[in-house]
């Protein structure tokens, strides 16, 4: 199945789910103008990373985000893919991604598993325990978020439960622009899947101290080769290519390292 995609990399405006409802909604209806049948957001698409902010919003505020993004997709007419902020039974908003298909319907949604420790993102967000695959119209999504870029055994288990696409909406930084192109075609490549990374780019005081950390775009879809369909610069825009989900079937067939695994030798004997 060959599927027109769209990722849209912007600043996301910190602690403004309005200014940025409005951001993705013009991406939306470009995407729409365009005949794309999926639309991909980077990570913390409408409020970035205020902890403060973040905390305080309660689970009404962010539900009404999420029926705000159905809405988009269903008026729109396309599937929209991205990492939000999400409250659920607790105090702390967990980092989760949501998989609205083109009718508006929520297929799915993961809460981002590995914390950025880094920044503190363990101290202000509740980690997600379950490896998430979701069933879309175009077939089986990985889900993963940034971070979790760097954990392979994550995206292992996503191929183990059928992926053949896998998201991974984004907020990568300078300097780690080598790491981000290396990790997401090493992804793509050890998995056999299409990596479709969609990175934040512009400026945003992540810590107390407001020192400016500087998103570097080059949001990424790499296909189950490794060869590289598409690569942004460090601008904000809409960037677009096609993915042929037959292809996995194909290279998988040529290469058969999906098969050749011997289960269980990372264990300890």
């Amino acid at each position: 199945m060959k599927i027109k995609i769209g990722l849209a990399q912007y600043k996301v405006i910190r602690s403004a789910p309005e200014e940025n409802l409005l951001q993705i909604e013009a991406y939306a209806r470009e995407a729409a103008s365009t005949g794309l049948d999926l639309l991909f957001l980077p990570e913390m698409a409408t409020t970035g990373f205020d902890w403060n902010y973040n905390k305080q919003q309660s689970e009404d505020e962010v539900n009404l985000v999420l029926n705000q993004l159905k809405e988009l997709s269903k008026i729109h007419e396309v599937a929209i893919c991205g990492s939000f902020l999400y409250k659920e039974g607790s105090e702390l908003p967990t980092n989760t991604l949501f998989y609205i298909n083109a009718k508006g319907a929520l297929l799915g949604k993961y809460h981002k598993m590995h914390l950025f420790t880094y920044v503190g993102e363990e101290r202000h967000m509740l980690a997600g325990d379950t490896v998430t695959s979701i069933d879309t119209e175009f077939g089986k999504m990985g889900c993963s978020i940034c971070y979790d870029l760097r954990f392979p055994e994550l995206f292992r288990r996503c191929l183990d439960q059928g992926a053949l696409f896998q998201a991974l909406p984004s907020a990568f930084p300078h300097p780690r622009l080598e790491h981000w192109q290396t990790l997401v075609r090493a992804r793509a490549i050890e998995n056999q899947f299409f990596m479709i990374a969609t990175n934040q780019c512009g400026p945003e005081a992540l810590n107390d101290d407001h020192v400016e950390t500087y998103y570097f775009g080059h949001s990424m879809v790499v296909d189950p080769w490794g060869a590289i369909l598409l690569e942004a610069d460090e601008a904000a825009g809409l960037y677009t290519c096609e993915i042929d989900l037959e292809a996995v079937t194909r290279i998988r067939s040529k290469l058969t390292a999906t098969r050749d695994r011997k289960l269980g030798v990372d264990k300890p004997s």
